[in-house]
Order: structure tokens, then C-alpha cells, then sequence
């Protein structure tokens, strides 16, 4: 019997790496015999990095960089491996970075928020190190970002200068651009294009307007309304210049707001193609291959939701397995009332690891313990199906 566990993380307590052992754990009470196939997943958000360097066995790499208010902050990215089973395609020469590692809100206190200022410079620091390694394929999962400067602190990092009307540097920070007057290319970072970008987006806003990025997503990075509307005329003076440099006026594609505007970034500066962070990740780890043939495949994630139906981890692996006639459990620490739902898109049967309401606090810290028990009663039930 050959079974796949390919799980998401469960934030806040366990890697998808664990969740994927726990399991394997539990069902191994009650089929020993059976082939084990762990695929730690991911959909590009937080977690994604050290996902797929445990599902290609490769490394993490550690720097200090430019933080979002300009001090320096510790970050990491990954660089993937060569997994033992050949048909996992990640070569050494891909690494994939989160956005939010360098330039996230954890790295912001909830009293100094405010994107008029704040950089995605070390973001861009992470890339050039990565290109300065020989990197020659690079994911970026957007999200959790501290930013709204639509990734222009990541092109100065990257040597791109942003001149203001006197031919001086553009300070950091979103607000900065309104005084954007030129983008000089020039000292670009060699590497750039010698490298392929995938950027993980699910988020289909433009870079301005009633649902851009300042409209949408300003607020909880600490703007106020009257910032919200000096930070969407920032950014659209910010796409004039680009469009004005030469470079394809990109604004309202879907995913030009992402990230506080870095999706138009990424593509105006990197000629990067944003794709779903699920369809990246199974795309990388070669999810369809590795499935082929198994009986059954588990999947999961920490909360199981209608939510879950935009992109998300069990999502993306149902579909694969949905594809093979493979049939497929989900698993997560708390299942909604609208979960549901999912029953109607690839997965066959839906469980929930906790076994009585208790407090977020009690259910963390009992993870391990519920991610083997409910796993090995799964695996008694499939087992009596067997046996029919």
C-alpha cells in the first residue's frame, strides 16, 4: 500500500515537515507495512520556504539585512536541493525567499506602522544575495508584508537608482515617490537577467483605485485614510515613471497591488511572472508525479474553512490527486461549519485532530499528541474498509 501525506504547516505550532511525521506516525499503529510518502506543501505564504527545503532536502541561509523601518533585522531564505527520488526536478540553482522575512510586520511594533516610510530594501538584499550565489531560478511568496512602496526599496538594493528632480536618491519608503522623477537602469544587478523570477500571488488586486493595494491592504499596515490617499497617488505617479523608463505599464494587471504594490515591482524590475503560490510549490516538488500510483493521499492544514477553496494547500493537492482517482483526507486542528464545501472539490472526507472544544492554548500545545491519534483512527476505518 503506498500512501501520500503531503500537509501544509500548522501555523503557529508545527512545519509541514512535522505535521507530515506525526501522521505518518499515527498511521503506522495500524499499517506498519505500508510505503510512506512525505511531501511537505506549501501556497507561498508564510512557511513556504521552509517547506519545500524539506521536501528537497536542501538549505536554509541566513543574513541580516535592511529591515522595514531601516535597522537591521535578521531574515533567511532557502536554497533547494536535489531530493534522493529523482523525479522531484528542484535543482541546486533555485531559491525561494518570502517577502515577509525580510519585510514583514513582525518586524514593525504596531506604533511605528506606517508605510509612508517603511522599505522593501531588504528584500532586494536577499535577492542580490541569492543572485551573487549563482542562483539562477528564484521564487518570491508575497504576503505578510510591512510595505507600500511597491517594491521600489527592493529595486534600490538591487542597484536601481530612483532620482528625484534634482538627480538625487529617492529616499525609502512609499511616500518617497511622489518625488520620483527618473529610474536609472543602469547599475542594475548584472544577474537579473540571466535569472527566472516566479512570484507566488493569489491576490488579484491592481496597483491603485477603490481595490488597490493602498485601498485594500493600507489599513493594516498602519495608514490612515488620509495616508491611504497619498500613498494611491504615490504609487500611480510611481507607475507613470515606470511606464515613462520604457518598461510595459503593468498597473492594473492582477497582482500589480500585491504586497503593498510589489507584485508591479517584481514585474517591472525582475520580468517576473506571478503565478498561485499552490501551482508553483507542486510545480517545483513535481506533486503529480510523486503521487502517481498511491492509494491515498493526506493532506491538511491547520484550519479547514470555504477559505480553504482560494488556493490553498488541500485545495491544490486534491486537485492532483483528483486528476489520478486518488482518493483524499483532509486534516486540520479545527474544522468550520462551511468546510463542507470542500467534499464537493477533490476531497473525499474531512477530520478535525481536536477532540473536544478546549482553549487555542490547550490545542497547541497537544498537537502532537491529537496529530497521531486522529491519523491512527483514520487508519483503523480505512483498514476495516480493506478488509471488506
Amino acid at each position: 500500500m503506498r500512501i501520500v501525506i503531503a500537509p501544509d504547516s500548522f501555523k503557529e505550532s508545527l512545519s509541514a515537515m512535522q505535521v507530515a511525521n506525526e501522521i505518518e506516525s499515527g498511521f503506522k499503529m495500524v499499517l506498519p507495512d505500508a510505503e510512506f510518502i512525505k511531501i511537505p506543501m506549501a501556497d507561498g505564504g508564510e512557511g513556504t520556504v521552509q517547506s519545500m527545503v524539506d521536501a528537497t532536502q536542501g538549505s536554509i541561509i541566513d543574513l541580516d539585512v535592511t529591515g522595514p523601518l531601516g535597522d537591521s533585522v535578521h531574515a533567511h531564505y532557502g536554497i533547494l536541493g536535489k531530493n534522493d527520488d529523482t523525479n522531484c526536478q528542484a535543482k541546486l540553482n533555485t531559491a525561494i525567499i518570502e517577502m515577509a522575512s525580510a519585510s514583514g510586520l513582525q518586524h514593525v511594533p504596531r506604533s511605528k506602522r506606517d508605510p509612508l516610510f517603511t522599505t522593501s530594501y531588504g528584500t532586494g538584499e536577499l535577492i542580490s544575495d541569492a543572485l551573487n550565489r549563482g542562483i539562477k531560478h528564484i521564487i518570491i511568496g508575497l504576503g505578510g508584508s510591512a510595505t507600500k512602496d511597491g517594491g521600489a526599496g527592493m529595486a534600490q538594493a538591487l542597484g536601481i537608482h530612483l532620482l528625484d528632480s534634482k538627480g538625487n536618491a529617492l529616499p525609502v519608503g512609499g511616500g518617497a515617490l511622489l518625488k520620483l522623477a527618473n529610474i536609472d537602469l543602469q547599475d542594475a544587478h548584472p544577474l537579473i537577467a540571466q535569472c527566472i523570477f516566479d512570484v507566488a500571488c493569489d491576490v488579484g488586486n491592481p496597483l491603485c483605485g477603490d481595490t488597490g493595494a493602498s485601498a485594500i491592504f493600507g489599513p493594516q499596515k498602519g495608514a490612515t485614510p488620509k495616508m491611504l490617499i497619498a500613498l494611491d497617488t504615490a504609487l500611480s505617479h510611481y507607475a507613470d515613471v515606470i511606464t515613462q523608463t520604457g518598461i510595459q505599464d503593468r498597473r492594473d494587471q492582477a497582482g500589480a497591488g500585491a504586497a503593498g504594490g510589489m507584485g508591479l515591482g517584481v514585474m517591472a524590475f525582475l520580468n517576473a511572472t506571478l503565478k498561485s503560490g499552490i501551482d508553483i510549490v507542486m510545480e517545483t516538488v513535481k506533486l503529480d508525479e510523486k503521487i502517481t500510483g498511491a492509494d491515498l493521499v493526506i493532506t491538511g492544514e491547520g484550519r479547514l474553512d470555504s477559505q480553504t477553496l482560494q488556493g490553498k494547500t488541500p485545495m491544490g493537492v486534491a486537485r492532483i490527486a483528483r486528476a489520478q482517482n486518488i482518493p483524499v483526507i483532509a486534516i486540520a486542528g479545527s474544522v468550520s461549519d462551511d468546510a463542507n464545501v470542500l467534499l464537493d472539490h477533490g476531497i473525499d472526507s474531512i477530520f478535525s485532530i481536536t477532540p473536544r472544544a478546549i482553549p487555542l492554548e490547550e490545542a497547541l500545545a497537544s498537537v502532537q499528541h491529537n496529530l497521531q491519534t486522529c491519523p491512527r483512527n483514520i487508519a483503523a476505518l480505512y483498514a476495516m474498509k480493506l478488509k471488506k
